[in-house]
């Protein structure tokens, strides 16, 4: 058996390989534009399906709805779900409540800067997987020999690594966000908020704790990545070749039936329709629960840390230490968070039951919009690309053609 790319059947010659053109960088910003703002709005409409609030299926850097809620009296009442405290109710009660200034005003802000960080991550991560494997930088529907598990890795960890510094003036102000000060008529925005809040706390107050961020996402986007990737490139080309392989495919009946066509003579087998999605799908299950199983874990620590970063901000804007006092407050600060994890894994039982408590259903919960968000993110890379190749795998009396 040998594989190897192949010309459309359309026409050209067997056998030959013409590097497609590369591609444009813009088509790779819209690519991640695209991932990004969807997996937002899937994020959304899981929301209304399991009753919960949206940060529980997609993980906002800044919460575009905390406002929202903090102004809605179901909300503060603790009123049990009804369509009133969902999202688009939030949004009605304070659209009606502020006018529809309130939504460019609060929601509009963090919610393009969550939609950013999102696009930043996608096409980073492109850029890196074209640089580090040729074939991926053409512009192509199919990459062909797909990548290997190091270079989607390699590109995943780049790319988390870009948004790790990207996030962190957004993690900063999540962190330290306080509804009272938007309630107090302090800021009339939520952009002059941030900027207020950024210029308080300064550069070092912005990456405080971004160890534990970089480690966080370059790891789990590294994984993230290369188990979409494995899953649906090389596993389904596996599949395919040992599938129809496995018997004569012109005779034998089967549940994914392919649709034959001739090619010099040669009988050429597409295969069912129905599987390339199944497998775009798997994988994006697969790249959230292998995602979720390096950040889960790293998140509870992480939450913990940040909660001592208000203190640290007092004693760096007060008491004035120099420069290595700061950094010595920092890695203090990294010790005592690693002590109190380390108590209440023992009140748990041990690290394992401590780290993973919750995982199940927390994973259930993110799955969806993290799939939904690939499948798009592969969609609308296959829309930008040519129509020009398509691998063509030889078996014996007839080929499989996988456009």
């Amino acid at each position: 058996m040998a594989t190897r790319p192949d010309l459309d059947p359309g026409g050209g010659a067997e056998g030959v390989t013409d590097d497609g053109p590369r591609k444009n960088p813009k088509a790779n910003t819209a690519t991640g534009l695209s991932a990004a703002g969807v997996r937002a709005a899937s994020a959304q409409l899981v929301a209304f399906y399991f009753r919960a609030p949206v940060k529980t299926f997609f993980r906002t850097r800044v919460d575009y709805m905390a406002y929202a809620r903090a102004i809605n009296p179901r909300v503060q009442a603790n009123d049990p779900w009804s369509w009133r405290v969902s999202t688009p109710g939030l949004l009605a009660h304070a659209v009606k409540t502020h006018g529809w200034g309130f939504i460019p005003d609060q929601v509009l802000p963090p919610l393009i800067a969550n939609i950013g960080v999102g696009a930043v991550l996608y096409t980073s991560y492109l850029q890196f997987l074209g640089a580090l494997h040729e074939p991926s930088s053409h512009s192509t529907k199919r990459v062909y020999p797909p990548p290997s598990l190091t270079a989607t890795f390699s590109a995943g960890f780049a790319a988390g690594a870009v948004q790790s510094v990207v996030a962190a003036p957004l993690d900063a102000l999540q962190v330290r966000f306080k509804v009272s000060d938007m309630l107090e008529g302090q800021y009339k925005t939520m952009l002059a908020y941030g900027k207020h809040k950024l210029r308080d706390i300064g550069l070092r107050g912005v990456f405080a704790g971004w160890a534990l961020s970089l480690t966080k996402e370059s790891l789990g986007y590294g994984v993230f990545f290369a188990t979409f990737e494995y899953v649906k490139q090389q596993s389904y080309l596996s599949f395919v070749t040992r599938y129809y392989g496995s018997y004569d495919p012109l005779r034998s009946p089967h549940p994914f039936r392919p649709s034959l066509s001739h090619r010099n003579s040669r009988p050429t087998i597409k295969p069912h329709y129905a599987l390339e999605p199944t497998f775009l799908l798997l994988a994006g299950v697969a790249a959230s629960i292998t995602q979720q199983v390096i950040q889960a874990p790293l998140n509870l620590i992480q939450n913990i840390h940040y909660e001592r970063l208000e203190s640290l901000d007092y004693k760096a804007k007060h008491e004035k230490p120099d420069g290595s006092r700061i950094l010595k407050n920092y890695y203090h600060a990294y010790e005592k968070t690693f002590e109190q994890c380390q108590q209440q894994a023992q009140i748990a039982g041990g690290w394992r039951k401590w780290l993973y408590r919750g995982f199940v259903l927390n994973t259930l919960k993110q799955v969806p919009s993290t799939s939904a968000g690939l499948i798009v993110f592969e969609l609308v890379r296959k829309k930008y690309g040519s129509q020009m190749e398509a691998v063509r795998i030889e078996k014996d009396g007839y080929d499989i053609l996988l456009s």
